[in-house]
């Protein structure tokens, strides 16, 4: 098979940790030929998609884990498989992505994520499809809800809609001094919708990462562990991360979760638990492949090549 990724740029991917090297070594071992394809250089000219992919040899090591042999202007079509990996901000830049990327499925292509899937499902709004599964969650940008959730609650976690590895998360207590000014902050004084939730003690034990691959719920996760004075457990700030068997809850959430996101064209999907509760669910770059499969048998990366092939059999 040809096997296109859209990537952040190659010299900024990460080898030893980055999951799109992962899938992208699986598929080398299964002998797929390999394409990444920058965001910016797709383009659409007269309702056909295509773009400048460049050719890889992937290696396994990771101080030069790739080699360019070559770039060729291709339509999105000519792929057996197209994966965005594009990591966000899902600014204006990448929902005009998925419009283009929705074309070139009309056309044929085989794109994964869905694209309008990716589009449809808000990595934290999302969650309000499951509130069975979740804690109380506010989503409003208006200062005086935010206040009335916070004195409800008394303990609370407010976190910008758009943001990724930890970036704009406050813990903010009933009596915080701050929260006037951290609310102003988050939501520019009531332009920016943001997202309340009630505070999880259980992460101190951990915000677990559960992969789901083609509708099928991974046994072991990554639990991202806040370090001293932190209410954070993302690695991006500083979190520690352990590799360990799902629990009978965390597989209760993730096979509900299961089924509906896979007949969406969700191939690839990060969900996070704290405790026993469902805060995001991740569909634009998941990671955590590479930490689970060096501390367990879970190779995530090769379920994902094996589902492309069985979709191409």
């Amino acid at each position: 098979m040809k096997i296109a990724f859209i990537v952040d740029p190659l010299e900024k991917l990460k080898p030893y940790k980055d999951s799109s090297v992962a899938m992208m070594r699986a598929a080398t071992a299964r002998g797929h030929a390999v394409f990444a394809i920058q965001r910016s250089a797709l383009r659409v000219r007269d309702g056909a998609v295509r773009a400048r992919a460049v050719a890889l040899a992937v290696s396994t090591d990771d101080r030069a884990w790739y080699r360019v042999e070559g770039e060729h202007d291709l339509a999105l079509s000519e792929f057996d498989a197209v994966l965005m990996r594009q990591d966000p901000p899902f600014d204006f830049e990448y929902v005009a992505a998925t419009w283009m990327l929705e074309r070139a499925q009309a056309a044929g292509a085989r794109i994964w994520n869905n694209p309008r899937a990716i589009r449809d499902h808000s990595e934290k709004l999302s969650i309000a499809e499951f509130p069975q599964l979740t804690v109380p969650t506010l989503v409003t940008r208006a200062a005086e809800d935010l206040d009335a959730f916070i004195d409800e609650l008394g303990d609370t976690i407010l976190k910008p809609l758009d943001g990724m590895g930890g970036i704009g998360i406050f813990r903010v207590r009933r009596e915080d001094p701050n929260r006037n000014a951290i609310i102003e902050t988050l939501t520019h004084s009531g332009q920016n919708t943001v997202m309340a939730q009630r505070y999880i003690p259980a992460i101190s034990e951990g915000d677990k990462r559960i992969l789901i691959i083609a509708g099928e719920v991974m046994p072991y996760c990554l639990a991202r562990i806040p370090k001293a004075g932190e209410t954070r457990g993302n690695l991006a700030a500083g979190g520690r991360g352990e590799v360990r068997p799902i629990s009978a809850r965390d597989r209760e959430i993730a096979e509900t979760l299961a089924p509906v996101l896979w007949e969406r064209g969700l191939l690839i999907v990060g969900i996070d638990v704290i405790g026993d509760y469902l805060t995001e669910i991740n569909v634009t770059s998941p990671t955590c492949m590479v930490e689970i499969a060096r501390e367990s048998d879970c190779n995530a990366a090769e379920k994902v090549i094996l589902a492309l092939e069985r979709d191409r059999a």
